[in-house]
C-alpha cells in the first residue's frame, strides 16, 4: 500500500531551513547599518559590505554557535539547560506518583465541566505573555496540561493550544511585555504607556478569538473523538502521557506525602511566574526592597547568599536553579533516597533532551543570517519600500513587512532592537505614531511565532506534546487568518485617532 506524505521531524525541517538561508547568503547582497551607542540601528545609514556566503561547514556549525552564543545571537544553552532541568524536576515529581493522582482528582472534580478549564487557563497564560513575555518557560507546563486535557476527553492539540496559543497570543497582544513592547518602545524613544489602550483592545479581541477557537474544537471532539486531528495516534499518546482511558473512575485518595509534593509543585510555578515579572518596571518595588533587607541581615544574609537576585529580576539561570532546588526538596519531602532520586532526576532530564536541542537548532538559523550579513539588507529593502505612503497603507504594509521578518528573526526583542530604530522614524513621514509601529511589529511577530518552525518555543511545545508541525499548521490555519484580519482592522482604525 502506498504510504502518504509524513512531515519530517523538527530537526530535519530546521536544518533544511538553515541550509536554504545559507543559500540566500550567496544571492542576497551583504550590508550593514550603523548603530548608536546602545546598539540600535540608525535609519538611512545602510551600506553594502563584502559578501560572506555561508557554506556547508557554517550550516552544521550554526546550532553549535547558537548553543554557545555569538556577538549577535544570545546563547541557547540557558534555555536548553532550563528545559532539561524542568524534565528532571518532573521526573522526580512523577516518581512520587503525586502528579498522576493529582490529575485523576482534577478530572474527577471537573467531570461535566471540563471545558471551563479552557478559558480559565488560556486567560492566565495570555496574561503571562502580555505582561512579561511568557515564552520558553512555558515548556514546564506542557507535561502537566496535556495529560489533563487528554484525561478529561480532549486531545493533545487542546492541551498544547491552551499553553502555546494562550501565552503567544498574550505576547502578540503585549501590553507591558518588557522583551517586546519594552525593547521596542525604548528603541523608538517613546513611553511604554504610549498606545496601551490599543494594545489592551487588541489583547481582548485576539484572546477572545483564541479561546473561542480552542473551545469550539474541544466541544467538537468531545462529542466525537474521531474528529480529532491526532486521533490516529491517540492510544500511543495516552500511553506516553500515562493517561488511563477512564482516569476519573480510577481517581484515588492522595496520600499525605503526595499532597505535600503537590504543594511544593504548585509553589514552584508560582515562584517562577513571580520571579519573571519585571516588578520594578511596573512600579512595584517591594520584592527588590525585601531582597535588599534580606541579604543585608547579619549572618542570615550571608547564609542566604549576598548575590541573591530579587524576584522580578530573575531569568533562565535563576529559574533553572529554582527547579533543581525544588526537585531536591521534593526528594526530601517524599523520603525518596539518594539513588532513587538521582535515577528519577536523570531520567526526567533525558526525556526532554531532544526538546532542549531543538531550541539550539532553531536559533542556528539566525546565526547563519547574521554571519552572512543579509539581515540588514532585508531590513533596507523594507525601509525603501515603505517610504511616502498614506497612514493606512503604511501601517498595513508595515504589518506585512514584519511577517517575513518575524520568520527570519523569531526573537521578539532581537527583532525590535534590529528594526524599530528604522521603522519608527519612517512612520513619522506617513503620520503614523511610533506606538502603532510597535503594535504592528509585535502583532506580526506574535502571529508568526504561533506557527514558524524557526521558533524554539513552537518546535519545543510541539515536541513535548507529540504534535507534528503539519498537523499544527492545519489546526491553526483558520485562527491565524482571523487574527491577521482582526489585527489589520484594529491597526487601520487606530490611524484615524
Amino acid at each position: 500500500m502506498k504510504k502518504g506524505f509524513k512531515m519530517p521531524s523538527s530537526f530535519t525541517v530546521l536544518m533544511i531551513i538553515t541550509a536554504l538561508i545559507a543559500l540566500l547568503t550567496w544571492i542576497i547582497p551583504a550590508g550593514q547599518f550603523q548603530a548608536d551607542k546602545d546598539g540600535h540601528l540608525i535609519a538611512g545609514t545602510y551600506e553594502a559590505v563584502k559578501s560572506n556566503p555561508q557554506g556547508i561547514y557554517d550550516v552544521f556549525m550554526a546550532p553549535i554557535r547558537a548553543m554557545l552564543g555569538t556577538e549577535t545571537v544570545s546563547k541557547a544553552i540557558e534555555v536548553s539547560f532550563f528545559i532539561m532541568m524542568v524534565g528532571a524536576f518532573l521526573g522526580v515529581v512523577n516518581e512520587t506518583g503525586a502528579l498522576d493522582a493529582g490529575i485523576a482528582n482534577v478530572v474527577k472534580k471537573y467531570k461535566g465541566r471540563e471545558k471551563m478549564l479552557i478559558p480559565i487557563l488560556m486567560t492566565l497564560f495570555a496574561l503571562g505573555g502580555s505582561t512579561y513575555g511568557m515564552g520558553e518557560e512555558t515548556m514546564a507546563f506542557y507535561p502537566l496540561i496535556v495529560p489533563v486535557m487528554m484525561a478529561v476527553g480532549f486531545d493533545n492539540l487542546v492541551g498544547v493550544s491552551i499553553v502555546l496559543l494562550g501565552s503567544q497570543i498574550g505576547c502578540l497582544a503585549s501590553t507591558v511585555n518588557p522583551f517586546a513592547t519594552g525593547v521596542a518602545s525604548a528603541t523608538a524613544g517613546v513611553s511604554l504607556a504610549d498606545g496601551i489602550i490599543w494594545r489592551i483592545i487588541s489583547f481582548i479581541v485576539i484572546t477572545g478569538l483564541g479561546i473561542w477557537f480552542v473551545y469550539s474544537y474541544a466541544s467538537k471532539i468531545q462529542k466525537d473523538p474521531t474528529k480529532s486531528l491526532t486521533y490516529a495516534n491517540r492510544e500511543a499518546d495516552m500511553d506516553h502521557f500515562n493517561v488511563s482511558k477512564d482516569e476519573a473512575a480510577e481517581a484515588v485518595e492522595l496520600t499525605k506525602v503526595q499532597k505535600k509534593v503537590l504543594w511544593v509543585f504548585a509553589l514552584t510555578f508560582v515562584l517562577m511566574i513571580i520571579s519573571l515579572v519585571p516588578w520594578a518596571d511596573l512600579g512595584v518595588p517591594y520584592f527588590a526592597d525585601f531582597n535588599t533587607w534580606l541579604v543585608g541581615l547579619p549572618v542570615i544574609g550571608q547564609i542566604v547568599g549576598t548575590s541573591t537576585a530579587a524576584l522580578g529580576t530573575w531569568y533562565f539561570p535563576e529559574v533553572t536553579m529554582l527547579f533543581v532546588l525544588m526537585a531536591v526538596i521534593i526528594g526530601f519531602v517524599s523520603r525518596m533516597g539518594e539513588e532513587r532520586f538521582l535515577s528519577a532526576f536523570m531520567a526526567g532530564a533525558a526525556d526532554l533532551l531532544s526538546v532542549a536541542l531543538v531550541v539550539a537548532v532553531a536559533r542556528g538559523i539566525q546565526v547563519v543570517m547574521n554571519d552572512g550579513h543579509i539581515t540588514a539588507t532585508i531590513l533596507h529593502w523594507g525601509e525603501e519600500g515603505l517610504k511616502g505612503l498614506s497612514s493606512q497603507v503604511f501601517i498595513i504594509l508595515t504589518y506585512i513587512f514584519y511577517l517575513p521578518m518575524s520568520f527570519l528573526i523569531p526573537s521578539s526583542s532581537g527583532l525590535a532592537g534590529a528594526t524599530m530604530g528604522i521603522m519608527a522614524p519612517l512612520g513619522e513621514f506617513a503620520k503614523v505614531p511610533a506606538h502603532l509601529i510597535i503594535t504592528a511589529y509585535q502583532s506580526a511577530s506574535g502571529v508568526l511565532n504561533l506557527v514558524t518552525p524557526t521558533s524554539g518555543i513552537v518546535m519545543g511545545a510541539l515536541a513535548l506534546s507529540r504534535v507534528d508541525l503539519g498537523t499544527w499548521w492545519k489546526f491553526v490555519a483558520k485562527l491565524i487568518a482571523a487574527i491577521v484580519v482582526a489585527t489589520i482592522i484594529i491597526l487601520v482604525v487606530a490611524t484615524f485617532f
